[in-house]
């Protein structure tokens, strides 16, 4: 639970006086990272991120550009 806490936390500096809608705000936040964060293991998906991944200086290019 700690590690939890302090993860979410991170960031806030002193949290002693933090109030009751940042502590919601920072651990929905960090639920959403949590929730984000899943594995990826479905071999077709993980050979959509190799392909873009070695098209990247042609993403790049496009995002420079303006092209979405």
């Amino acid at each position: 639970m700690g590690r939890h806490l302090a993860t979410a936390l991170d960031g806030y500096g002193d949290v002693w006086g933090i109030t009751d809608k940042e502590l919601l705000f920072a651990l929905t936040k960090y639920k959403s990272e949590l929730e984000m964060d899943v594995p990826h293991t479905d071999d077709e998906e993980l050979d959509e991120i190799i392909k873009q991944g070695m098209n990247l200086d042609d993403i790049l290019k496009e995002e420079d550009n303006g092209d979405y």
